[in-house]
């Protein structure tokens, strides 16, 4: 026996002198939780209306789930989930449902989350699957509806499609004087504030060329009255609020809906640290050092702030880089997003340096419980998070976390710790293996680690 045999010392918590691990943050007092209108039904009852209307969608979904193959050509080949011919034709058949009602029912489906289109071939979304004991996913899948109201009822073709476009921007505003008033509202005075916000957003995007210019020409004004009646339609269609008698009024769920996006402009103007406008590998930096709490209250303003699609992609690439810290950072944060971010995440997990976060992430969105989640990881997986995760503390935390980091090591020994971190490649295995010998208080332990880290850095054996 020699001084280059490591011992086969049990890992264990070693308890050095107690230091601060940061200088304590400065509490900041807590935004109270806002509270939606008064009058407005309580989540349960909004998730009822919905799936009451969501569910002739519902049942296109689920037959397609049970009728068709993984991976059949559900959809036609044109890159936009336009139901096959033949399956359109099949679903009527099986539904007794004409096909018209079929693609309808089809097109509502996708766009409310309910089955995700890739290429050629379809597949049921997380909503479907949760769509009878998640009431925030039901209420979510309403929601993406609603956004997509102007996909749902076309406008007609004998309407202008720039006045169309500025009809659909100039929505909202109507639809936050609809539920300031919590009433019915004349057409007639609905179209007086969509003249006035049609002719604001010409204002701001007049732009005034440099030099000599021949006289303008006034544009021809393109009647307002029939896209109003189009886009009021358009809005009764998905369930936001009625239209009859010439008046318009929310339905409840349309109410909640204006007020949770109303909610999320506010909750992106008071971002607690300010990291609103920056990228998220930026923002990430930004919340390293924040409490948890802090944190999600930072990525749920961060991601107010921009489309939901874009977010999760920008996250994702953030967690691609160096930075192992960052890594698990754009994961909590995409854990913030909740199901929208599904699809890129399970992308992510054919991705080597991505895939412990991504398996977790999976397994915590389908109700795993949390003290059993790790199970999901092979050994070689679970090794290769804690080597990422040690790279993290050794970059950004202090000696003693290093080595209480040794304790979630699934390996009960420290020669078997050793063997299998060399053996999974880890690019920062060298650097960590280095980092925890010089931190390590055992003289014996931390001469075997060195020697490891040396033996890596070299190839040997």
């Amino acid at each position: 026996m020699t001084s280059r045999t490591p011992r086969d010392s049990r890992l264990r918590l070693v308890r050095p002198r107690r230091q601060p691990l940061a200088p304590a943050a400065p509490r900041r007092a807590a935004r109270p939780a806002p509270r939606p209108p008064e009058g407005t039904p309580p989540p349960a009852e909004l998730a009822r209306t919905a799936r009451e209307g969501l569910a002739a969608a519902v049942r296109v979904a689920r037959w397609a789930d049970a009728t068709l193959s993984p991976g059949n050509h559900t959809a036609a080949g044109d890159g936009k989930g336009t139901l096959a011919d033949a399956t359109a034709r099949r679903a009527a058949d099986d539904l007794g449902l004409s096909v018209e009602q079929v693609r309808a029912d089809w097109d509502t489906a996708r766009l409310a989350g309910l089955v995700e289109v890739h290429g050629d071939s379809a597949r049921p979304g997380w909503r479907l699957r949760a769509w009878d004991r998640d009431d925030t996913a039901v209420l979510r899948g309403w929601v993406a509806l609603f956004d997509a109201w102007s996909l749902v009822h076309p406008a007609p073709d004998a309407l202008e499609p720039a006045a169309v476009a500025e009809v659909v921007e100039a929505v909202p505003q109507l639809l936050s004087f609809l539920q300031l008033m919590a009433g019915p509202v004349a057409a007639a005075q609905l179209l007086d504030l969509l003249d006035q916000r049609v002719v604001e957003l010409r204002t701001e995007r007049c732009e005034i060329p440099f030099g000599p210019q021949p006289e303008p020409t006034p544009p021809e004004d393109t009647p307002l009255r029939p896209l109003l009646d189009w886009s009021l339609h358009g809005l009764a269609s998905v369930g936001a609020l009625t239209y009859t008698d010439g008046q318009a009024t929310l339905t409840p769920l349309g109410s909640w809906a204006v007020w949770v996006k109303l909610e999320q402009i506010c909750v992106a103007a008071q971002s607690p640290a300010g990291n609103i406008e920056v990228s998220a590998e930026d923002m990430l930096r930004g919340c390293a050092r924040l409490r948890p709490n802090a944190a999600r209250a930072e990525y749920r303003a961060w991601l107010a702030a921009r489309d939901v699609g874009t977010a999760v992609i920008e996250l994702i690439e953030a967690a691609r880089g160096e930075d192992a810290l960052l890594r698990g950072l754009a994961f909590e944060a995409l854990r913030v997003v909740g199901g929208p971010a599904e699809p890129e995440v399970r992308r992510a997990a054919d991705e080597p340096g991505l895939r412990p976060y991504a398996l977790l992430w999976l397994a915590e969105a389908e109700g795993a419980d949390p003290e059993d989640v790790h199970t999901v990881l092979t050994r070689e997986e679970a090794t290769w998070l804690w080597v990422d995760t040690a790279a993290a503390v050794a970059d950004h935390g202090e000696a003693p976390l290093l080595v209480r980091h040794l304790e979630s090591a699934v390996q009960p020994t420290v020669p078997a710790l050793i063997a299998e971190v060399r053996a999974v490649g880890h690019p920062r295995t060298v650097q960590v293996l280095v980092a925890l010998a010089a931190a390590h208080p055992d003289p014996a332990l931390a001469k075997a680690v060195r020697r490891a880290a040396f033996q890596v850095h070299t190839g040997g054996a």
